[in-house]
């Protein structure tokens, strides 16, 4: 948090409990004030440093503090409304409906925007007929008095009358002037000239620039204290004396004029005579059409949010236009505001909105899908079983099968960029990983491409997804290839990392703690700098049409933070590209037994009764098929409620439920605890096409259960509930 936000809120909480204290210890002193008593209550709000006033119901000003004496002229105003007059243009409308709101409930507040930007009105009752009104900037809104370069601003309406001035012009003035010919003596002012404006140590030349308000009014600011060589006939020169990012615009967008922070925002030289559209890029519509429609005053122009075309670094800018008249012409005056921090997180936000959308939508078409795939490839199963190598039919059910399986790889991947995706973690020793690897890795370079691999020799363990992992490094691993079209090295270097303090890069920040680091290094064409940060979004890709999809990258996004872990990315144009994984270490790598294969084998018959209970029919069918060819005793239920229906029959013996886990009305987990309380020594097989994490908590509640993902082969399926029949 910047340090003057941290400062603002720090006030206003102090404020606010300062506040709650003065009315706490007003309730409990006063049951009632009137004239008498308003010396006390100026005793007791004389420190606090909010404009603080006491008024009786209707509007007269008690008693008052020192704050408000500085900001309301309190001393001459008889009502509390007179005194907000120089801020709000009709306090009564607010005043009445705040002391409304106070007399029915106790207390009220208001934000109330004004001229000098936001303040935070807000009214106590004390005693029976009195009200206690406190006045404080807003710390969570704008304030036009915060504004880094304050600049001297009228607004002028009919017969010359000055409608407002800001604390610059009256500190200018000197005086709340009520008319233009009092500061001016020579009218009309001359925008883009320089004007005498009469100030309390004698005349001063300053610049005005005349903007165009609404309903007849305008708004000038003057721009005093331009040295003589600003004095140029165009007047224009005080733009490279002003700290604010400025433009000069033409209503066609051509560039006039630029001062220095502007420049350097665009990254630029000079940009006389360029078009404002042909170096930022991101409205949405033509630039030339706001500029018009801002030139010509048409429907409300509001500021926009722009990217500016440069390939050093990504920038973007908040523009907002000004109209000006010179000799004659409409000018714009756009004032460029750095808005690349708030883009940023504003990206972070829509990063974790996207991500939460894909998921939704990659659950959804995952559970549809793999309940296909589990049919297609299912029954092609049960095909095979009546095929050979010889039949004719043979190949065809193969490629069936293949592609279904290749499907199921698709899914996967919005599965891994979500993170919705079932992940089967284990602890192990990556340099066995990837030296089991490097086979297949070798083969995907090809001969024009060296890979190396560079491993720390006391590298911790990891716990990972093998399959995923090596997803991941094989991904990487061919974009370093497809970037290195004539040749080259890539290297892979794994080490120890120990962080001691909170690791910040781009939007993440690794914790302290041990890490494993893996660098996939190449020597590339590289990634320019306004696309470094793209690169891990789904279908972006750097690729020709046709060469990429834009999903490799934020597959494995999705994967290693599904994971623990980070992946980081460094390039330079022209040198080559470094990505960069960092994944918890572990202390030790944990000796799992290898599974025990059942003694039978699929040609053995099994014994048993498995109660089948899923809502789609061609998934149902598959698997009493195949558990019934197995040699299993299958009783078959399509939804949750006529499981427990055949469940009310006792001398029914059941040794296996398998369940899906998602289904209209009694979901699989929810039916299985109920039953379980009549047969708890039954164990459960669940399936379902959403990941595992969607219930893993539910499951682990359930003893003796296991999940298998769909889709599921024939053999998967048979050997799962075998084991859990042994």
């Amino acid at each position: 948090m910047p340090a003057g936000t941290a400062r603002m809120a720090l006030a206003a909480v102090a404020g606010t409990l300062g506040l709650v204290a003065l009315w706490t210890e007003l309730a409990a002193r006063l049951g009632g004030v009137g004239h008498r008593g308003s010396r006390g209550l100026a005793d007791l709000i004389r420190e606090d440093t909010a404009p603080t006033i006491v008024t009786a119901e209707d509007g007269r000003i008690l008693c008052h503090n020192p704050a408000a004496e500085g900001v309301f002229d309190v001393a001459e105003a008889g009502s509390l409304s007179d005194a907000l007059q120089k801020v709000l243009a009709n306090p009564d409308a607010i005043l009445c409906r705040m002391g409304s709101a106070a007399g029915a409930i106790g207390a009220a507040q208001e934000d109330v925007v004004t001229r000098q930007g936001h303040i935070r009105l807000a009214v106590h009752r004390v005693g029976a007929e009195n009200y206690l009104w406190r006045i404080e900037k807003s710390a969570d809104r704008p304030q036009r008095s915060s504004d880094p370069v304050p600049l001297p601003m009228l607004t002028v309406g009919r017969n010359d009358a000055i409608l407002f001035m800001n604390t610059a012009a009256r500190e200018l003035i000197g005086e709340r002037a009520r008319n233009l010919g009092r500061i001016c003596p020579q009218l009309p002012l001359r925008s883009g000239q320089f004007n005498d404006i009469i100030t309390p140590d004698g005349p001063s030349s300053c610049m005005v620039v005349e903007l165009e308000g609404t309903a007849g009014r305008r708004e000038f600011f003057l721009l005093p204290g331009l040295d003589a060589e600003a004095r140029q006939p165009d007047g224009w020169a005080f733009f490279d004396e002003m700290p604010v990012p400025l433009l000069k615009l033409s209503r066609d967008g051509k560039i006039a004029l630029s001062n220095r922070p502007a420049r350097e925002l665009l990254g630029v030289d000079d940009c006389t005579d360029k078009v404002l559209g042909d170096m930022m890029e991101g409205l949405g519509r033509s630039i030339s059409e706001w500029l018009e429609d801002a030139a010509d005053n048409r429907g409300t122009v509001h500021s926009e949010f722009l990217r500016v075309k440069r390939e050093d670094r990504e920038v973007f800018l908040q523009v907002t236009l000004n109209r000006a008249i010179e000799d004659g012409e409409t000018v714009l005056i756009a004032v460029l505001n750095d808005a690349t921090e708030l883009k940023s997180l504003e990206a972070q936000f829509v990063q974790s909105q996207k991500m939460q959308a894909i998921g939704q939508l990659a659950g959804g078409v995952a559970h549809d899908f793999n309940n296909l795939l589990t049919a297609i490839s299912g029954h092609c199963d049960l095909l095979l079983l009546r095929h050979d190598e010889g039949d004719a039919d043979y190949g065809d059910l193969i490629q069936i099968n293949q592609n279904a399986n290749r499907a199921a790889a698709l899914v996967g991947q919005l599965l891994a960029y979500s993170r919705k995706q079932t992940l089967r973690p284990e602890v192990m020793d990556l340099r066995d990983a990837l030296s089991d690897l490097t086979h297949l890795l070798n083969r995907l370079v090809g001969e024009k491409v060296t890979l190396s691999l560079s491993h720390d020799p006391m590298l911790s363990a990891i716990r990972a997804d093998k399959r995923q992992l090596e997803q991941v490094l094989m991904n990487l691993v061919v974009n370093a290839r497809d970037a290195m079209p004539e040749g080259g090295d890539i290297r892979i270097e794994t080490q120890n990392l120990v962080l001691t303090e909170p690791l910040r890069r781009d939007r993440a920040v690794v914790a302290p703690g041990r890490y494993v680091s893996v660098e996939v290094i190449d020597e590339g064409t590289g990634i320019p700098a306004d696309k470094l940060q793209k690169v891990f979004e789904p279908f972006f890709t750097t690729k020709r049409t046709g060469e990429g999809t834009g999903l490799g990258l934020s597959t494995a996004y999705g994967i290693i933070k599904q994971t623990g872990g980070f992946i980081f990315v460094d390039s330079t144009p022209g040198t080559g590209t470094s990505f960069q994984l960092l994944l918890p270490a572990y202390d030790v790598v944990e000796e799992r037994p290898a599974k025990e294969k059942a003694e039978t084998t699929v040609d053995t018959p099994a014994e048993g009764v498995v109660l089948l209970v899923e809502d789609e029919a061609p998934v149902r069918a598959f698997a009493s098929r195949a558990l019934q060819l197995r040699g299993f005793t299958v009783l078959e239920a399509e939804s949750a409620e006529d499981a427990l229906e055949l469940l009310e029959d006792d001398e029914l013996d059941i040794d296996v439920f398998v369940t899906d886990v998602v289904m209209p009305g009694i979901d699989g987990p929810s039916w299985v605890q109920e039953a379980l309380k009549k047969r708890p020594d039954v164990n459960v097989v669940f399936v379902s096409g959403y990941a595992e994490e969607t219930f893993g908590d539910t499951q682990a509640k359930i003893p003796n259960s296991v999940f298998l993902p769909k889709p599921f082969s024939l053999t998967e399926l048979t050997e799962t509930v075998q084991r859990q029949l042994n």
